[in-house]
């Protein structure tokens, strides 16, 4: 369970964007500052990977601080379940709860950041869109010695939306701490992440041709499951009658400590810095894992579950639920060839797994022990960047799973770029979500075999010509999904699923801007995946400072088109996406926002009108923005959203 890779789910894309160590180290002692009194030396890392970044100060792509991709979609508001355009698929091995439509809104340890800096940091970051749509994110960040930070976050999603019974509220809290002793042999990773979600479910309108008929707004079509009427853009009072309460915590130290090495030290003219250049490294790390999901319907509709949950009646009240409590311990020997090249390192290691479940039924404990080995090296030339992990789990409930992993990239030349190669081969057991005993598989009448995907992965990056092709192959056997509504099934025979795309930017003047994205994706062979064949995301805008020494500005249009497909329906009840065959999912225009950004010196704002292609002068209702487009069945799009946001930094 300890990842040393991060797949993720919701962004296939981000292969391209983070896996790799690399990068050179630097020396984790904060520089003396002379002069500029207000500026401010900051730099942070992940638990994985030792590489120190910088943080972004750019601001055309909003999507960094709207939490959803510009590949991905949600059903209607913000906070709501969310899918990707771009196909991908569950890459992880061993215990899995499967719950994972609201994975994107989720804080993890994966991406957790640990700073290091020389003064304290804050960031104040909030957003305000139509009806009462509210995001705040609160970063602050200091060292309490050169050796010491912590670091909290926390981040509101708020939301009353569009369309009857579509409120979230979403609420997450971060905390890190990174630690190094003076002599360098030491260092400690604590993290503590939770995340509360409530989301309201309406099951999509009960008549999608409403759309098309006389009405006074959005928020009066009746929706499929839910109260009528019931509305409120009161952040502070959140009634939810019908709706999905996910929450999930997860605690986790990790320390290491280097047995063996090479003391060293930099001298200058008034102090000594210590170094220490390890050889053989131990590490124990120890997380703990909760997670609590739960759907409930105050006033059922019984026609509603009667028709797609095939029950016999309804109860005056409905509730299903399930908890799980997971514990792993995990010791690991790290040994480094060069111990001038932190970046390149054998790591292998064994964990031990415990697991309790509580479900309506009853509750269930299962256990797991796994072995894990890994290879790292990013040269120190910056040339070559080699990844390589394995996991296998030796017993217990998911024995018999396994991954491995191999990313070969290679600097060819500054005017040539860099190329990149890889596989990645995962043998599973399906989500538990696909059980009988699981509180949400009341669907489920038969066993099911291990899943097993082989992801062959290549990408060109062309900086010179601003430039990045890639490729992704599939092949997948023993698919697991879910079909009408809340039944679990189960592909046997293999099928293939290819991507192919690009990303390109170009100068069509000295500020004018056009950055594409472009990805074909095509299916083989007898499949349950439904997919678009084209998704295309385009940018075109101005960037530059419009003459003020002090100005950075983003101003332009963005657009979004996917060809016609059969979406993913929604499973309010299970909360699972469900394949489906009989609802054709096209666009009636592409999505099309503007957008105007700037940024002076520590201050950023945001103001964006989104959906400007469902402006109809002939509408339902006269002139409006009622052209709306559908996202998956019975769930629109809503009409012009206007969102405005500021992101605000501050040094002490």
């Amino acid at each position: 369970m300890i990842s040393a890779i991060r797949v993720s789910a919701q962004d296939p894309l981000s292969r391209y964007r983070s896996i790799g160590g690399g990068g050179k180290s630097k020396d984790s002692t904060l520089k003396h500052r002379t002069g500029k009194e207000d500026s401010v030396n900051i730099s942070y890392r992940f638990l994985d990977s030792s590489r120190l970044r910088s943080l972004d100060s750019s601001i055309y792509d909003f999507s960094q601080r709207a939490v959803l991709s510009n590949t991905s979609f949600n059903l209607g508001n913000p906070g709501n379940p969310a899918k990707n355009l771009v196909f991908s698929t569950i890459m992880n091995p061993g215990f899995d709860p499967g719950r994972h439509a609201y994975d994107i809104y989720l804080f993890t340890t994966d991406e957790t950041r640990f700073y290091t800096t020389n003064r304290p940091y804050a960031e104040l970051g909030y957003l305000l869109g139509t009806r009462a749509e509210q995001m705040i994110n609160l970063i602050y960040t200091q060292n309490i010695n050169p050796t010491w930070n912590f670091a909290f976050q926390y981040r509101l999603i708020n939301s009353p939306g569009t369309y009857n019974n579509q409120t979230t509220n979403h609420n997450n809290y971060r905390f890190s701490s990174w630690y190094r002793s003076r002599n360098k042999r030491y260092q400690a990773f604590l993290i503590l992440v939770g995340s509360k979600l409530v989301s309201a479910e309406n099951g999509g309108l009960q008549n999608v041709n409403n759309l098309d008929s006389p009405y006074t707004e959005f928020f009066n079509l009746p929706t499929r499951i839910g109260p009528q009427g019931l509305y409120s853009t009161n952040p502070f009072q959140i009634n939810i009658t019908t709706g999905t309460f996910y929450s999930t915590g997860t605690y986790l130290l990790r320390q290491q400590y280097d047995i063996v090495g090479k003391k060293d030290s930099i001298v200058t003219d008034t102090t000594v810095v210590p170094l220490f250049y390890p050889k053989l490294r131990a590490e124990y790390t120890i997380q703990y894992h909760n997670y609590n999901y739960r759907f409930q319907d105050d006033q059922p509709s019984t026609d509603f579950y009667t028709t797609y949950y095939n029950f016999i009646s309804t109860p005056d009240t409905f509730s299903i639920a399930e908890k799980w409590y997971d514990l792993i311990n995990d010791f690991s020997l790290y040994q480094f060839p060069d111990n001038k090249n932190p970046q390149q390192f054998i790591r292998a290691g064994a964990s031990l797994e415990d697991a309790t479940g509580k479900f309506t039924a009853g509750t269930k404990t299962l256990y797991n022990v796994l072995l894990h080995g890994e290879y790292r090296n990013r040269t120190k030339n910056q040339k070559w960047d080699i990844e390589a992990f394995g996991r296998f789990y030796l017993n217990g409930f998911n024995a018999g799973d396994y991954s491995a992993y191999l990313n070969l990239k290679r600097m060819i030349s500054k005017k040539l770029g860099s190329l990149q190669l890889g596989f990645m081969n995962v043998n599973r057991t399906l989500s538990f979500s696909f059980d009988r005993e699981s509180s949400f598989g009341f669907g489920a009448n038969r066993t099911f075999n291990k899943e097993n995907t082989l992801l062959l992965f290549g990408s060109i990056e062309q900086p010179a010509l601003k430039l990045r092709l890639f490729a992704n192959y599939y092949l997948i056997n023993n698919y697991g999904y879910f079909q009408d509504y809340y039944i679990p099934a189960q592909q046997t025979s293999p099928f293939t699923v290819f991507q192919v795309g690009g990303e390109k930017l170009f100068n069509l003047s000295r500020n004018l801007i056009w950055r594409a994205l472009v990805v074909v994706q095509q299916k083989a062979g007898s499949s349950p995946v439904n997919i678009p064949f084209l998704v295309t995301y385009n940018q075109i805008g101005y960037e530059g400072s419009l003459g003020f020494k002090k100005l950075n500005i983003a101003m332009g249009a963005e657009l979004r088109y996917f060809t016609n497909y059969n979406a993913d329906g929604y499973s309010p009840v299970t909360g699972q996406f469900y394949v489906q065959n009989d609802s054709l999912i096209s666009e009636k225009l592409p999505d099309i926002s503007a957008y105007i950004n700037f940024r002076i010196r520590g201050f950023a704002l945001y103001f964006r009108a989104e959906n400007l292609n469902t402006l109809q002068f002939n509408g339902p209702n006269g002139f409006g923005f009622s052209n709306v487009n559908m996202v998956a069945p019975y769930y629109p799009y809503p009409g012009l959203r206007i969102r405005i946001g500021f992101f605000w930094s501050f040094v002490n």
